[in-house]
């Protein structure tokens, strides 16, 4: 045995469990004794890829055809299932399990079933910052049920012997011993279907009496099978004659250019062309586009200094990001110089090659977004926005400021409003011929406007979920004073609605 402690968290229910969670976010979770199922592409036709705890019981078993399954069960409900999207949230969830020890690594190999992925951690050395094996496997367990994923821990010296309790031995299994995995059946050694029908017919069912065979037997039987489905080599694989360390996917090479000097200098700027040719074809032949950048100096007496620059659509022109930087090297401080000039991309996008029109033009929305970026870039990135519409029928909360390419989450409304709102509306003198009629004159800042035309009214009610209690409803009136223009006007209240005095007037937009 070797001295590592190896954690496998097998996840019996995550697919369907994971959409589950996207159900329930959409408000179409489906109730706990209602049947459902997963479904996925066979060989001869769908078969059923996961089942919740209902349609199991109702006899609903993985692998088999949607169609009998839905002979046997009419009330099955069935939904798309998304093999690789589970795969990559496997692998996000491997991160998230980085709290208990830096190594983790998904344990879904592309020809396993979904029902056997899980997780593999090496916590050797990691357990007493938990309080010991058992509490640490607890809290594993509890972690991923309050994400909820059902998760059944196991610790053993070896991946393979760890693989093996979790989806065979009892809750939260530890092995003290090399005997207790004798009584697992042969499937805990992860072998196919063919391979475990063959031992089935040679009386081997078990850990313990496959090991009890001599070796030679057992390389002569299985000379020709690959070596994952071989059982002398999962044999020595569970014991740890076998070496099977848990490689974590590591962290992507940064996109980084460096530009290292013969002597020092104070200037980066004739260094900058070929830094930013050299990264943008590095993002280039990645087929992504930067979204952040970082310049940084390495000065001779040990400091560094950095400017950033942002993109507000990620781009690999190497003339336009250089053009980002151009009034912001000043702002680095040289000190007595510095020999080492490096050029990054923190941040990157994936941006699929462009190819120009059949006139030869390029692509508008590229260009929008390079003025965007200079016009950020001279002016900051707080004086550039777009005004976007929200869902709100009160004319001051309908719009609110964006970056300058988001897109709006909703389209305006389609009514006739004036091009430019009063902040806040500001109260005007009214005359008019009835109390709730349309306004014949009003005085606005020393001067008397005469109505000759109106159109009106509107009426636009108070959000009572947000508004306060006693807050009036308005009526807005489209006038036309005698000299052509026109304005945006609102009479707050009406006469006896019990909610203040007499109604106030405000002009609250013009028109061009």
């Amino acid at each position: 045995m070797t001295g590592r402690r190896i954690v496998s968290i097998w996840l019996p229910q995550f697919p369907m469990e994971r959409w589950m969670r996207q159900a329930a976010r959409r408000g179409e979770a489906p109730c706990d004794d209602a049947p459902m199922a997963l479904a996925a592409e066979g060989p001869h036709g769908p078969v059923i890829h996961a089942a919740n705890r209902a349609a199991r019981a109702a006899g609903v078993t993985l692998g088999a055809r949607l169609a009998d399954m839905r002979a046997l069960v009419p009330t099955l409900r069935v939904d798309h299932a998304d093999p690789q999207g589970d795969r990559a949230a496997l692998r996000q969830l491997a991160l998230w399990a980085r709290r208990w020890c830096p190594w983790t690594a998904a344990d879904a190999p592309e020809d396993s079933p979904a029902e056997t992925h899980g997780l593999i951690l090496d916590t050797t050395g990691s357990a007493h910052l938990h309080g010991g094996e058992p509490a640490m496997l607890e809290g594993m367990e509890a972690g991923l049920s309050t994400l909820g994923f059902t998760a059944r821990p196991a610790l053993a010296p070896t991946w393979g012997a760890a693989w093996a309790l979790a989806r065979f031995g009892p809750v939260r299994a530890i092995q003290a011993a090399a005997e207790d995995l004798d009584p697992l059946p042969a499937a805990a050694l992860r072998l196919d279907g063919e391979t475990l029908l063959l031992l089935n017919r040679l009386g081997l069912r078990t850990i313990g009496t496959l090991a009890a065979l001599p070796r030679l037997s057992l390389a002569r039987r299985f000379a020709r099978a690959a070596p994952p489905q071989n059982p002398l080599i999962r044999l020595d694989q569970l014991t740890g004659k076998l070496p099977e360390p848990v490689s974590p996917p590591g962290i992507p090479e940064p996109f980084r250019a460096d530009a290292r000097l013969a002597e020092p200098i104070f200037d980066p700027t004739h260094h900058l062309p070929g830094l930013f040719a050299d990264l943008c074809g590095q993002l280039d032949r990645a087929h992504r586009g930067a979204r952040r950048l970082a310049l940084t100096v390495y000065r001779t007496d040990g400091e560094t200094r950095r400017i950033e620059a942002a993109c507000a659509s990620a781009s690999r022109d190497a003339a336009h990001l250089a053009f980002l930087f151009r009034d912001r090297l000043e702002r680095i401080d040289p000190g007595f110089g510095f020999d080492l000039i490096s050029l990054e991309a923190p941040l990157t996008e994936p941006l699929a090659p462009r190819q120009p029109d059949l006139a030869g033009g390029t692509d508008a929305a590229v260009e929008l977004a390079q003025l965007a970026d200079r016009l950020a870039a001279r002016f900051g990135k707080a004086a550039l926005s777009r005004l976007a519409a929200v869902e709100s029928h009160i004319p001051e909360r309908a719009e609110t400021r964006l970056p300058p390419l988001a897109a709006p989450k909703v389209e305006p409304a389609d009514t006739e409003r004036p091009q430019r709102l009063l902040s806040p509306a500001e109260e005007v003198l009214v005359l008019y011929a009835v109390p709730e009629g349309p306004p014949a004159q009003f005085r606005w800042r020393r001067r008397t406007h005469r109505v000759a035309r109106y159109q009106g009214p509107e009426r636009i009610a108070p959000e009572w979920w947000q508004d306060r209690p006693g807050t009036r409803l308005r009526d807005y009136f489209k006038v036309e004073d005698e000299a052509g223009h026109r304005y945006w006007l609102y009479r707050e209240g009406v006469q006896g609605d019990g909610r203040g005095g007499a109604p106030r007037w405000f002009l609250h937009g013009i028109f061009a």
